[in-house]
C-alpha cells in the first residue's frame, strides 16, 4: 500500500492546473476520508493508505479535478471560525464575506450601547446560514431572522443553526428579500446574488447554485435596487444596513443607498485585497 506522503504528492501534481491550493485541497480530502484532523497527515506521512480509502480518494480527486469545490466534496466549510455543513444546495461561504460579519458586529455593538433590550437583526439571502450563525454566536442577546427564497438552502441553514444550538435565536423565513419581515430591525445584513451570471468563473457556474449567484441584471445592481426600495420601512432609526458587493460595484451601490436613505451616512469599505466589498448605511437616530 502507498503512503499518505505518496498519495498527497501525486494528488498535488494532478490538481496543480486546476486549483491555486492543490496541496491543501488534497490534504483536506484525504483527512476527511480518514476521519483525521489535517495536522495528523503531516505527523503520520508514512502511514499506509488502505485500498477502500485509496478508492474513495481517487473518486473525490477526480471530482476536484473537474472543478467541484472541496467544501462540497467533504461536506463542510469553515467560516469565521465556525464549521458549517455545505452542499450543492448553497453557495460555498467565501472568506471575503467575513468582512461583512466584522462590520456587522461592530455596528451591532455600537447600536446596543446603553440598551437593555435584545437587538433585532435580519440576514437577507442567508444561504447556509453562515452570517446569521456567526452573528448569533458573537452577539448572545441578539434575535436574528434569516431569510432565503430557496427552501433547499433553508434546509441546509436549519441543520447548521441546530448544529450550533441556535434554534431559539435564529429564525428561518422563506421569501423574497425583505418580504417575510415584520416590523423594524436594528441591523439588516445581506450578501445578495449580485453577480452577472455570464461573467461567473466557469467552475463556480458549473457547480454552485445559480439562484444564489445571479439576481442583479446587466450591472449586478438590480438586487440592490429592490432591497433598498423596501429597507427604509424595516430599519429602526439609528440602525444600520450592510451589504456585500462586487469589486466593481462600490460607487454604483453607494449611490443607490444614498438615494434610498438621503440623511444616512453611506460608505464603501474595501477588503484586504483593496477591492470594494461592503456598502455600509448608518441611519440617524
Amino acid at each position: 500500500m502507498s503512503t499518505i506522503a505518496a498519495f498527497l504528492h501525486a494528488a498535488q501534481a494532478r490538481l496543480g492546473g486546476v486549483s491555486t491550493t492543490p496541496r491543501l485541497d488534497a490534504e483536506l480530502i484525504l483527512a476527511h476520508l480518514l476521519g483525521w484532523p489535517r495536522a495528523r497527515l503531516v505527523a503520520e506521512r508514512d502511514y499506509p493508505v488502505a485500498p477502500p480509502v485509496a478508492e474513495g480518494f481517487a473518486a473525490l480527486l477526480a471530482r476536484r479535478a473537474g472543478g467541484e469545490p472541496v467544501a462540497y466534496l467533504v461536506g463542510h466549510k469553515e467560516f469565521y471560525g465556525l464549521d458549517l455543513a455545505v452542499d450543492r444546495r448553497v453557495l460555498v461561504p467565501r472568506p471575503e464575506t467575513e468582512l461583512l460579519v466584522e462590520l456587522a458586529l461592530a455596528a451591532a455593538r455600537r447600536i446596543a450601547t446603553g440598551r437593555s433590550d435584545a437587538l433585532r437583526i435580519a440576514d437577507i439571502g442567508t444561504g447556509s446560514g453562515a452570517i446569521s450563525i456567526a452573528l448569533a454566536v458573537h452577539l448572545p442577546a441578539a434575535q436574528i431572522d434569516a431569510v432565503d427564497i430557496s427552501p433547499e438552502a433553508l434546509d441546509v441553514a436549519r441543520a447548521n443553526v441546530e448544529r450550533h444550538g441556535l434554534a431559539g435565536r435564529v429564525r428561518l423565513l422563506r421569501g423574497d428579500l425583505l418580504a417575510p419581515l415584520e416590523g423594524r430591525y436594528d441591523l439588516i445584513v445581506s450578501n445578495p446574488p449580485y453577480t452577472i451570471l455570464a461573467e461567473v468563473e466557469p467552475n463556480v457556474y458549473a457547480h454552485e447554485p445559480h439562484l444564489a449567484l445571479e439576481g442583479g441584471g446587466p450591472t449586478g445592481a438590480d438586487i440592490y435596487r429592490r432591497l433598498f426600495a423596501d429597507a427604509p420601512a424595516h430599519l429602526q432609526p439609528g440602525g444600520a444596513l450592510l451589504c456585500e458587493i462586487g469589486a466593481w460595484q462600490g460607487e454604483l451601490v453607494a449611490n443607490l443607498a444614498r438615494a434610498a436613505f438621503p440623511p444616512a451616512e453611506v460608505r464603501v469599505v474595501r477588503d484586504l485585497a483593496g477591492h470594494d466589498r461592503v456598502v455600509s448605511v448608518a441611519t440617524a437616530p
